[in-house]
């Protein structure tokens, strides 16, 4: 597994809560702080909505890419 240091950088940039973001997904605190640390593995339909939510690439929040704004 790995640990998705862009959407924890991502959240705290936007200055938003775990709790915050996992409203946001409808999803549990919990279950958000897994996708957080790596310990398990987010679901596309998730990364979708983050990438979305943040205007920006699966690709950048996987980190495949360094460019942060998403293609139009």
């Amino acid at each position: 597994m790995m640990k998705f240091q862009r959407i924890q950088d991502l959240r705290t940039d936007a200055d938003l809560s775990q709790r915050q973001i996992s409203e946001i997904l409808h999803i549990s605190q919990r279950s958000y702080s897994h996708y957080e640390t790596g310990s398990r593995n987010i679901p596309i339909e998730l990364l979708i909505r983050l990438a979305n939510y943040y205007d920006t690439s699966i690709d950048y929040l996987v980190g495949r890419t360094d460019k942060k704004k998403a293609p139009k």
